[in-house]
Order: structure tokens, then sequence, then C-alpha cells
């Protein structure tokens, strides 16, 4: 499996950002970091996740807007306790709230519930996008500071 990673570096963090902000209880910041301290161009590193998490966001986005109760509950598992939770953060926030996008537990419900209220699709993708770069963004550069204070 691990040169299976490292044949497939850029395919696989792709693929990984992309499962990790769907149904899939993933994390992806673990192999950025891995793909730094191998070396890895930050920057394409930083952008290939951006566009695999924001896609992988697009797709709950997508089911909130066309999706029925049982996508939704079962196949997502986003019952209706997060849902609310979700609406309050909108109802307070608004759109904007689809900065936060990329935390644990509330980010998966955001971008559902953004899809649900009929969030246009061009302002949810930049928010969304921006929200989930400057996450990575901050995860590479604290990951170079690190080498560059420990070596």
């Amino acid at each position: 499996m691990p040169e299976l990673l490292s044949s497939y570096d850029l395919l696989s963090l792709f693929l990984l950002s992309f499962c990790a902000s769907t149904l899939l209880p993933l994390g992806s910041e673990w192999l950025l970091v891995a793909l730094l301290l191998d070396g890895g161009h930050p920057a394409t590193l930083v952008l290939i996740a951006t566009l695999g998490n924001s896609l992988g966001a697009a797709t709950s986005y997508l089911v909130g807007r066309l999706g029925s109760d049982w996508l939704i509950e079962k196949l997502l598992r986003i019952d209706q306790s997060r849902q609310q939770r979700a609406e309050r953060w909108f109802s307070r926030y608004g759109s904007w709230a689809l900065l936060l996008s990329w935390l644990p537990l509330v980010g998966d419900p955001l971008c559902l519930v953004s899809g649900m209220l009929k969030t246009a699709p061009l302002r949810f993708a930049l928010l969304v996008t921006v929200g989930k770069g400057l996450r990575y963004a901050t995860v590479a550069l604290l990951t170079l500071q690190g080498v560059k204070t420990f070596t």
C-alpha cells in the first residue's frame, strides 16, 4: 500500500481529500503532511488537496439540493440534530458559514444545508474552496515551519 501511495501521490491526495469531505470518516491532512515531508511542492499539494476536498463537499451540496431524506440520513448519516445545528449556523451567519465547512462534525452538514437552502452554486464553490484552501495552506505552512525549526 505505501508503494501505491508514493507512485500516485497527487492522485492519492486528491482522492483521499475528496472522500474525507463526503460520507467517509477520513482525514486527509496526514497525507498532505507526509507528501510535504517527502519533498512535494507545497503549492501543488495544497491546490490538489483543496480541489479534492471542495469537490467532495460539492457532493454533499448536491445531495442537499437534489436529494431525499433517505440519502441525507441513511447514506450520508447526517441526522436531524446535525442538520438543525448547521441550519442554526446558516440562520446566524448566512452562507458565510461555508468558510467553516472544513470543521469536523459541522462541515458536511453545512454543505448539505447549503444545498437544501439553494445557496447559489458559485457562491457555495467560492466560500467552500476558500475555507478549505486556507485550512490546507495552514497545515502546509505549519508543517514546513516545523521542519525548519527541528532541522
